[in-house]
């Protein structure tokens, strides 16, 4: 089993989440993050004051898959996510030693 966790721009969440739901992907964890890579950061413009922005809005998304699945997830969200530009984010992925659902009690593969 795998976790595989992508930091992508929060605008490409939907176009990420459709590509997944159509390889069969039934669930997934969103959560809203800040940081920046290569770009540092940007520099905006507020009411004429020119200020810097040094985290920059992102989203995070979990998935744990099969280890069968994960090149396919990581393929979808790769290019689904992917705007050319800086700043598109990375993906990870890591092994997950032990998976329970709590509801059922079920255990690694068949908690997925």
């Amino acid at each position: 089993m795998k976790m595989v966790m992508a930091i992508i721009k929060p605008f490409k969440l939907d176009d990420v989440r459709e590509a997944l739901t159509g390889i069969g992907i039934e669930g997934l964890t969103v959560s809203e993050v800040k940081g920046y890579g290569r770009q540092k950061g940007q520099t905006e413009i507020y009411r004429g004051a020119e200020y810097s922005v040094n985290f920059l809005p992102k989203v995070k998304i979990e998935v744990a898959v099969s280890d069968d699945l994960v090149g396919q997830v990581v393929e979808t969200i790769q290019s689904s996510a992917n705007t050319a530009r800086i700043g598109d984010g990375k993906i990870f992925v890591l092994d997950i030693g032990h998976a329970v659902r709590i509801r059922t009690g079920e255990t690694n593969a068949e908690a997925l």
